[in-house]
């Protein structure tokens, strides 16, 4: 949530805050606040799509400065939209900003945008740090409000509504905390976080003084997620508001401040609010009262205990019990190992698409991905095979029906998508939801390569963490309109091996010792090229665009492979490697250098011939791709004359090429030889 023009008021002013040494304490923290407050602090190019290797890095060493300060973090997370899906207008309304964002970012002006795979970083992240969070069913604030006020430790957020919360240890602001700056703490007290609590003794003592039962009715007032203040401007419209400190620097918080000094001439709340519908007409009172005292009721802190989950697992929340979701969904949401997409789609049938840096003249990135979220679909609400044979009249019934919120051109469009009948395993009269589980792994896993096109017989000599993506590769080329430059794959697959090769330097104990310092050369030449290439600033839409559609690839794959208990390895579980497993998967800014380099000097593929090891990870990959997909997949690349010349005379040189192809035979046969070469699954 968040409270209109407050973060800029108290921020502008500084006298509601007091100093604070964090340190010996629990503390609970937003983790969407933090997530994306570490993701625009880490430098990510947001117009590449995305460098998770430095948000990793801003992840690890937060956490890091905490553990130094003996503070224990536990994370909560928002979850879905809810059942009664009351911010739908707020977040119609944020999606449009990111638009307007991505499109700005698409021409080359400056801004920020979340990338897509963010969060999933960032959920595996903690999961790799050993950091405790919970991912709740719906908003957290009321949550995190609730948890904090029973430990009696601050709450970290970088959330306004967290002003108006009446919390035993106060709120502090991700801003004001200074995580990077670790101090040194005096005697035996150890280092602590310098930061600053927000004061609501102070806050409130600047107007009247105002009673702090009245907040919550400020926070409605003035306009939130959850209300519209259009709804309250016949009040705003008659009542005669003080000018308060209208001058200087306050001047554009005019209302916001006569408010809070109109609300401190009332006692208490009742009183309050009996003063706001005075100044309405009578057939409007019994609305207004209804609307505010049920808005007021979401700055009251959650009786959900949440310490429950950090104990032993136990998460209970009416609302889902409510929403009718079998158990083991909501335990896999709460663990965060299905994501609030897949709660949105189960509850509400409805969906947002987060838009990225794209050609907006194109469609949508995710339109590669939409089969892949059809059979989500249809597993969520189970649809029955037969419903093929219904005349399509009657077909439009009976397939259940999923709004997206996706972007068209420039605008925010919701369309309406028909869920995909399953195979007879997941759509006979027995299957439900709650049993999916029980269906054979080996059928589940079939679902997911048939969704994705790909035989197990192709990905099984890949690293079984590595699986998945190269499978979801050989959907994107597959599905993606206009089709994929070869170059563009090649970028993909060099850039994958050289967070392969990171890892395996980054433990040299996973590798053979005769390997370990041919690896780091290997690594180390690496480096040196990407120190001086990444400093091109080229940028090419159309192959921005087409990176955006093997994220939304990955990211549905991902979603898919969950929901079906990961018949596929995830990224992350093969790698004892302290950074991000996403961080190897997908660097922006590398893999459009790679792209840009592959277009005018091939011998780029030669990147990694110090390790004979990586080099035979990548003509696998590229093999393993190019034997799975239809030739006439790819772009046809022209070649200029001069370019053709170029060609031959590389050919003539005695340095042997990589080699890009290889015989089904020798494909099956490269499980054994990953294994002589060590490297490990």
């Amino acid at each position: 949530m968040g409270i209109q023009g407050l973060t800029g008021f108290v921020e502008e002013r500084g006298a509601f805050f007091t100093e604070l040494r964090v340190r010996d304490t629990k503390l609970v923290i937003d983790g969407s606040s933090l997530y994306h407050r570490l993701c625009f602090a880490s430098a990510v190019d947001f117009r590449r799509g995305g460098d998770y290797g430095l948000f990793a890095a801003a992840v690890r060493d937060f956490f890091g400065s905490l553990r130094a300060c003996r503070v224990a973090p536990f994370v909560v997370l928002d979850g879905g939209r809810g059942a009664d899906d009351r911010k739908l207008p707020t977040l119609r309304g944020r999606a449009t900003e990111r638009l307007r964002a991505a499109h700005g970012l698409s021409r080359g002006d400056g801004g920020c945008l979340v990338p897509l795979l963010t969060r999933e970083a960032f959920v595996q992240a903690l999961g790799r740090l050993g950091v405790p969070f919970l991912q709740c069913f719906a908003e957290a604030d009321r949550e995190i409000a609730g948890l904090a006020n029973r430990w009696g430790c601050p709450v970290l957020s970088l959330d306004s509504d967290f002003c108006v919360f009446d919390l035993a240890a106060g709120y502090c602001p991700l801003n004001h905390f200074q995580w990077q700056s670790v101090c040194a703490g005096e005697g035996a007290q150890g280092c602590y976080v310098p930061a600053r609590c927000f004061s609501v003794e102070k806050f409130c003592r600047h107007f009247g003084p105002l009673d702090r039962r009245l907040l919550p009715l400020f926070a409605v007032m003035n306009g939130n997620d959850y209300i519209d203040v259009a709804a309250l401007e016949g009040f705003f419209s008659k009542v005669r508001l003080p000018r308060g400190c209208a001058s200087g620097r306050g001047g554009k918080h005019l209302r916001l401040q006569g408010l809070l000094h109109w609300l401190s001439q009332f006692a208490e709340p009742t009183e309050a609010v009996d003063g706001v519908l005075k100044c309405l007409k009578k057939h409007q009172r019994e609305e207004i009262r209804e609307l505010l005292c049920a808005s007021v009721e979401d700055y009251t802190p959650s009786d959900v205990k949440l310490e429950d989950f950090f104990q032993n697992g136990k998460y209970e929340c009416e609302a889902a019990q409510k929403a009718g979701v079998p158990q083991w969904v909501l335990d896999a949401l709460a663990k965060g190992k299905l994501a609030p997409f897949i709660s949105d789609a189960l509850i509400l049938r409805s969906t947002f698409l987060h838009v990225q840096v794209e050609n907006m003249q194109r469609p949508s990135a995710h339109s590669t991905a939409l089969p892949i979220r059809q059979v989500i679909y249809g597993l969520l609400l189970k649809v029955a095979q037969n419903a093929k044979a219904a005349s399509p009249s009657k077909q439009t019934n009976e397939l259940p029906v999923v709004c997206e919120f996706d972007r068209l051109q420039k605008t925010l469009k919701k369309t309406s998508v028909q869920a995909a009948s399953l195979p007879t395993d997941f759509s006979d009269d027995h299957f439900t939801l709650d049993k999916l589980m029980e269906v054979p792994m080996s059928c589940r896993q079939m679902l997911l390569l048939e969704t994705l096109g790909v035989r197990m017989s192709f990905i099984e000599s890949i690293p079984s963490h590595l699986q998945l993506p190269v499978a979801v590769t050989c959907y994107w080329i597959c599905c993606s309109e206009p089709k994929v430059n070869l170059h563009q794959l090649k970028a993909l697959l060099l850039m994958i091996v050289s967070g392969e090769l990171h890892r395996i330097t980054s433990d040299p104990g996973r590798s053979p010792k005769n390997t370990i310092l041919i690896d780091s050369i290997a690594y180390n030449e690496f480096l040196k090229w990407k120190e001086k290439k990444l400093q091109n600033k080229d940028f090419d839409l159309d192959a921005a665009h087409s990176f955006c559609q093997w994220q939304c690839c990955l990211q549905m794959g991902l979603y898919l492979n969950q929901l079906l208990g990961t018949p596929l390895f995830e990224p992350d579980l093969s790698s004892e490697d302290s950074l991000l497993p996403l961080s190897r998967l997908y660097t922006g800014t590398l893999v459009h250098r790679l792209y840009q380099e592959l277009k005018s000097a091939p011998a780029v593929e030669n990147l990694f011939s110090f390790s004979q090891k990586m080099t035979w990870l990548y003509q696998i990959l590229l093999n393993t791709v190019k034997s799975a997909v239809p030739p006439d997949c790819f772009q046809k690349m022209t070649k200029t004359k001069s370019e053709s010349c170029k060609k031959k005379k590389a050919s003539n040189k005695k340095k042997k090429p990589i080699r890009c192809a290889i015989s089904e035979t020798q494909h099956l046969c490269n499980v054994n030889r990953f294994a002589s070469l060590g490297v490990d699954e």
